[in-house]
């Protein structure tokens, strides 16, 4: 049987106009002129026989189109990846993950080969970069980014909760037996984190762990997580670290766990357009970044 199908061209130009809510930058985005963008929305209108925008006082979708706007778009999205497939001549491009530096090296690489043992059809492109992609217009499939959960328009998961871990070397770790200790140490912190409100500096986690000091703290700075825990490692102080980024370490005992973790309110989150939420490989990347979650909070239970 014949498949029913409206003009693709006109289902083009509603699914721009709809994205966009206007004529002209549909056309801009299509390479046509808006009265063409107006003629294939007018053709559509007749072939269903109601209205798919109201026009005054602001364009504005129709109710109708609105039911569907999400549907086309997604439609609009496979066409344009099997597209992508047929030109490149191969079975299915790689799945972009867009990741932090730190998150991608601590936590994400060392467990890459078991999704690619459980997806092997599956390949990945890991895109390491702490500014947030714009999935709109970007090559991006899915990304892992930290925050408080708020990515508008766009599907967010918090992956789990998260703390705050004063951790040190055992060397250096094996002087400091309470809090106060600290007083006397090197005390390394992320400079990056104060866009972080949640996450405390050291005069704030000392006070949050009830000690009480006069006079400075040696502290040293450093402007990136990766180099931060590699001054850790190095023994060169006591850090203050997401418990994401250093449960390897923590777990290896390279690195030692120092007195209560603090919690803190932002996290990282699995982050992907609504849309793409049901495509398979976005799906199998899904579950799997939450069961290798689980298979490390299971780790540190038990450990």
């Amino acid at each position: 049987m014949a498949r029913q199908l409206l003009p693709l061209r006109a289902l083009q130009a509603l699914e721009a106009a709809a994205r966009h809510l206007s004529f002209a930058r549909a056309a801009q985005e299509l390479h046509v002129t808006p009265a063409a963008i107006s003629q294939q929305i007018k053709l559509l209108e007749q072939r269903i026989g109601q209205p798919l925008f109201e026009r005054s006082p602001a364009l504005r979708l129709s109710a109708n189109a609105q039911a569907v706007s999400r549907a086309l778009r997604s439609a609009m999205d496979l066409l344009e990846q099997v597209s992508r497939q047929l030109r490149a001549g191969q079975s299915q491009p790689p799945m972009v993950v867009s990741v932090t530096p730190s998150f991608a090296s601590r936590w994400l690489i060392p467990r890459l080969e078991r999704f690619g043992t459980r997806h092997p059809e599956i390949e990945l492109h890991l895109l390491a970069t702490t500014r947030m992609v714009d999935f709109a217009s970007e090559d991006v499939d899915v990304a892992v980014r930290y925050g408080d959960g708020r990515f508008p328009g766009l599907h967010a998961e918090r992956l789990r909760a998260e703390t705050v871990v004063a951790a040190a070397h055992p060397r250096v770790a094996a002087g400091l037996s309470q809090p106060s200790d600290l007083l006397g140490a090197t005390l390394l912190h992320n400079s990056g984190v104060n866009l972080d409100p949640t996450f405390p500096d050291w005069p704030t986690w000392l006070r949050n762990a009830g000690v009480a000091w006069q006079g400075p703290l040696r502290i040293r700075m450093f402007d990136d997580a990766n180099l931060l825990i590699e001054a850790a490692l190095a023994g060169l102080g006591v850090a203050l670290l997401w418990r994401t980024l250093v449960g390897e370490e923590l777990a290896s005992g390279r690195m030692i766990p120092l007195f209560r973790e603090q919690p803190v309110a932002n996290a990282y989150h699995f982050v992907c357009r609504p849309e793409h939420l049901q495509q398979p490989r976005v799906a199998a990347f899904r579950q799997w970044l939450f069961d290798e979650v689980g298979r490390a909070d299971q780790i540190r239970a038990e450990a």
